[in-house]
């Protein structure tokens, strides 16, 4: 039996569903580079060797445990907008712009490849204040402006470990 499309419903909050949907689309493509990032990052936390073991270990965790919190605030905003948010790997390895990492690389790849992918999800999220700026949408805009935050102050902590 085929199961049918998810429509939304009709709402009322001052966005048209067009530019809701714009905005879901955006938001999902920023769920799927954050549960990419999540991933990576939990990958790393497990796997991470060497004479930085426990400091790595213990940053991976910090990190990996803020981005999980992160994707229900996302998801949840997608919902409220009248959409379905994505929630399988085969849709967030079609909507996201990080690669997963094949292997385990050394301590010091890892900060590179979480370097990459913290500035990519941050311009993810940055991609989509134009829209959402037009849309008049606080409360998505205030969900980018967190999320961009915490980005680029973790790619500036983990860029410092990189440092000679």
């Amino acid at each position: 039996m085929k199961q049918a499309k998810a429509r939304p419903t009709k709402m009322g909050i001052g966005i048209s569903e067009a530019d809701r949907k714009k905005i879901a689309d955006g938001l999902s493509a920023l769920l799927a580079d954050s549960y990419t990032l999540y991933l990576m990052t939990h990958n790393f936390h497990w796997n991470v060797t060497g004479p930085h073991f426990n400091s790595l270990h213990a940053m991976f965790m910090g990190q990996y445990t803020e981005q999980w919190n992160a994707l229900d605030v996302i998801a949840e905003r997608i919902r409220a907008l009248g959409f379905p948010a994505p929630g399988t790997y085969r849709e967030f390895v079609a909507l996201a712009s990080i690669d997963e990492v094949a292997g385990v690389p050394k301590a010091e790849d890892m900060v590179r490849h979480l370097v990459a992918a913290q500035e990519a999800t941050a311009r993810t999220a940055r991609k989509l204040f134009p829209l959402v700026e037009k849309a008049n949408d606080q409360a998505t805009a205030d969900v980018l402006t967190q999320r961009i935050d915490v980005h680029e102050k973790t790619a500036w902590m983990l860029r410092s470990l990189l440092e000679a």
